[in-house]
């Protein structure tokens, strides 16, 4: 089976349909920064997005991974706009599997806004390993891949800070769904949408990073044959690191201008390997060298 990942598509119709009064608080700050600094980097973001639609048909994808932050601010015209603009990837690819990001979930008042709009595609083949509201979610394809999401994302309403925590209800859920017997002997994607690990191997900063990163790769441990894929660091790599045998994937951010990454993963029951996508200006391509998992 094919899988497409992608990350950080931050997208964005500039908020005239938000009351300012959503605006007297952090989000004012972000508006200002993506106004002077960020918002140039996706103006096409759009036009990226319908790509990879096309992407998915022309390379045979059968399940579409996306871990999080579709938007910039987490203000509910954003993302059901997001919604809207990512149903043609869901309608090409077999299936949809999701996680929210920080810009997701920018404030308090955004909580619950993105399960809404996102509930067709939040969705679990074992609903007895729900722990926390709707996670973890387990998918299963085929007769050897398991896709398990765990929800990192939270309100940051300190402006320096954009950290992110798993929920320990959370983790609990990730054990058992590991040792599941619908899942042991699986090809297993665990994502959520912080990085455990920057690409240096090294932990994110605290105020930036996930909180409870060393639990999740003591979690992750035990499994035989995996991939750790995640979002928010804006840089495509990958990294393996001694906590755990399974390699970590950053898609980074999938439609900023000049720094544009994905990963497409290609899982057999012999085998597995990832190949790293890049845009060359008018689509989306994917490289010929091989990441063997």
């Amino acid at each position: 089976m094919r899988f497409l990942h992608f990350s950080d598509i931050h997208l964005e119709q500039g908020f005239k349909e938000v009351s300012s009064r959503k605006f007297f608080n952090k989000r004012f700050i972000g508006w200002m920064n993506l106004r002077l600094r960020r918002a140039k980097h996706y103006r096409e973001a759009p036009a990226k997005v319908r790509a990879l639609a096309d992407l998915v048909e022309a390379e045979g994808i059968d399940v579409a991974l996306c871990s999080g932050d579709y938007t910039a601010l987490g203000t509910e015209p954003e993302i059901a706009y997001a919604r809207k603009a990512i149903e043609p990837i869901r309608e090409a690819a077999t299936g949809f599997v999701t996680v929210p990001g920080n810009h997701d979930v920018y404030l308090p008042d955004a909580l619950g806004v993105f399960e809404n709009h996102f509930a067709d595609v939040l969705a679990t083949d074992l609903p007895e390993l729900v722990r926390d509201e709707v996670w973890p979610q387990v998918r299963l394809f085929g007769d050897h891949v398991a896709v398990i999401t765990v929800n990192s994302a939270r309100p940051n309403p300190p402006i320096m800070r954009s950290s992110g925590r798993i929920p320990d209800a959370q983790m609990d859920g990730l054990k058992d769904a590991l040792a599941h017997p619908k899942v042991a002997g699986r090809f297993v994607f665990v994502m959520t949408h912080y990085a455990p690990r920057l690409k240096s191997g090294r932990p994110d900063t605290p105020n930036h990073g996930l909180e409870n990163a060393d639990e999740l790769l003591a979690i992750c441990g035990s499994v035989e044959r995996g991939a750790i894929v995640h979002g928010h660091v804006h840089k495509c790599y990958s990294v393996t690191v001694p906590e755990t045998s399974m390699t970590l994937f950053g898609a980074g951010s999938t439609t900023q201008e000049g720094a544009e990454g994905l990963w497409v993963y290609d899982v057999s029951p012999d085998g597995a390997f990832a190949r790293r996508g890049h845009w060359d200006g008018e689509r989306y391509a994917i490289g010929d060298e091989r990441v063997e998992l």
